[in-house]
């Protein structure tokens, strides 16, 4: 049986046996969340957990272009002006979501097809079984747009293999399947095909047996075959050294790694600088810690001019010409950095959540 959550039809909820599923309804927006979606998934999953009819939960996008293409940043641009009140309120609701999908009592899978951006990792990456296919694009593209990853983004790209995570969430870019598992965003591939027949055993079967049975062995990940120039260049704690480091590399992978550079200094430079600085300080931290840090720089980027321009250029005039204050990375000095990791009025504290102990995502 479907049901339709409180907020009308943007995410349906079923059960198909033992099986619980939750279905992101706005195809048209490539199912990007809203706080109505976030606010029904986090009452639900609550619900489903004391629920001993509920063996297995699986999340899934409608229609044919992916799971998640993030969170409804039109909406951010249009609260910004007012404040962002609505938007903190939102990450709140939204991080409690990505700490209580960390530490979910049975097995929750993701099934990561088609793109699966910012909010779509969080409601994904954080789950025990992570199915990605060969039509999978996804990466935390916040600095893109003025912003920093977020929904435990840092948590995830700071115990990837090396640095390549310091160069996913510097240059935002997309990546494949292959990929995503070598960061260590998901744990099997699956071809997009087979995905209906995954699903079906998903409801009589468990977890482990049903993926066990689907999933196939990925192609080779591009990511992990240029470790020597990514470990080299995105050393330290310096985005200007990070850059002129890759321009002036010259061995295997010099255009590849130019181009790095190339897109880097395309990105808001309060965004990279910012984005560093959680990464190196999220190696650290716990995921709730990380999703706590996340909310408090996130609150400072709410006053930051260079988050609404990201948006304007990106996704409400789409001229692709942001005008980023300061202009280049020489200009986002120390002191600018350290100010989007002070309290910013409301602090995010996830104590409250519950008693169920955090586990390592990607374990059924």
């Amino acid at each position: 049986m479907t049901e339709t959550a409180p907020n009308g039809n943007e995410v349906l909820f079923e059960r198909r046996g033992g099986l619980a599923v939750i279905t992101l309804n706005r195809p048209k927006a490539v199912n990007a969340l809203t706080a109505g979606m976030v606010e029904a998934v986090l009452g639900q999953l609550a619900a489903w957990a004391d629920d001993d009819g509920v063996a297995t939960v699986l999340v899934q996008g409608a229609g044919e272009r992916g799971l998640c293409a993030g969170g409804d940043i039109v909406a951010i641009y249009q609260d910004i002006p007012h404040g962002g009140a609505r938007t903190a309120e939102f990450w709140q609701a939204e991080y409690r979501m990505n700490s209580l999908i960390a530490r979910y009592p049975k097995p929750y899978v993701a099934l990561m097809d088609g793109l699966v951006l910012g909010g779509g990792v969080g409601i994904s990456a954080h789950g025990s079984v992570r199915v990605v296919t060969e039509r999978t694009r996804t990466g935390m593209p916040e600095t893109t747009i003025g912003f920093a990853p977020d929904v435990g983004g840092t948590f995830l790209l700071a115990r990837a293999p090396g640095e390549t995570g310091t160069h996913a969430g510097l240059t935002g870019a997309h990546l494949d399947g292959p990929d995503a598992l070598y960061l260590g965003l998901a744990d099997h591939f699956v071809p997009s095909s087979e995905l209906p027949r995954l699903v079906a055993a998903l409801e009589d079967q468990s977890a482990e047996a049903a993926v066990g049975r689907w999933a196939r062995e990925a192609p080779p990940s591009a990511l992990a075959g240029r470790g020597e120039w990514i470990d080299a260049c995105y050393a330290g704690n310096d985005a200007g050294d990070i850059v002129r480091r890759l321009r002036a590399w010259r061995g295997d992978g010099a255009a590849e790694a130019a181009a790095a550079a190339d897109s880097i200094e395309a990105k808001s430079p309060t965004s990279v600088k910012v984005t560093l600085e959680s990464l190196r300080r999220a190696r650290m931290l716990t995921l709730d810690e990380c999703l706590a840090q996340e909310y408090r720089a996130g609150l400072h980027f709410l006053r930051h001019p260079d988050f609404r321009e990201g948006i304007r250029a990106q996704v409400v005039d789409k001229d692709r010409t942001p005008h980023w204050n300061p202009p280049g990375l020489g200009g986002v000095l120390p002191e600018h950095v350290s100010r989007f990791f002070e309290p910013g009025g409301r602090e995010l504290d996830l104590r409250a959540g519950g008693d169920l102990p955090v586990r390592e995502a990607g374990h059924v």
